[in-house]
């Protein structure tokens, strides 16, 4: 949460000349509401399965630089999935993360005592997103630019 992935992704893919797709950005349209409000309303279990679909279907049907929502490597079959594609975790520490973003109360996963819950939240996930990511990129102190550089120097891809 937090990381720049939706800002780095988008400079990624111009860079490459590809597309760019957010899975968050998928869900929220086909839902007509925001994430925050699909966990108040139908709760996280519902807002997993609706992520889990709207991966598998970008994942099908995209063929360019895809952000995916940070809790969309909890479900053992997305993470299959990710196994054939290039994926790169971007990594930041809490402080970082607390400079970005806040930990603000539209992160649901957030809404209580934020720093403990942004650590916790890492703690549970780390191991699953090194799992599936081919690099590891920080973002701690770099520019969007300075990131998306590091993303296509791990993943050993050339600008267009």
């Amino acid at each position: 949460m937090g990381v720049g992935k939706s800002t780095v992704g988008a400079l990624v893919a111009e860079r490459l000349g590809c597309a760019y797709r957010d899975t968050d950005d998928d869900i929220v349209a086909a839902e007509g509401r925001a994430i925050a409000d699909i966990f108040l309303d139908d709760g996280e279990s519902a807002f997993r399965a609706i992520e889990k679909q709207a991966v598998r279907e970008a994942l099908a049907g995209h063929d360019g630089v895809l952000a995916l929502g940070g809790g969309s490597i909890l479900d053992a079959d997305t993470r299959a999935l990710l196994a054939g594609h290039q994926v790169v975790y971007l990594s930041m520490d809490v402080e970082e993360a607390v400079q970005r973003t806040g930990l603000n109360a539209a992160r649901p996963l957030l809404a209580v005592n934020p720093r403990r819950q942004w650590r916790e939240l890492m703690e549970a996930r780390r191991h699953l997103y090194t799992e599936v990511a081919r690099a590891v990129v920080a973002t701690d102190g770099r520019t969007p630019q300075e990131v998306a550089r590091a993303v296509l120097d791990a993943v050993e891809l050339k600008e267009a």
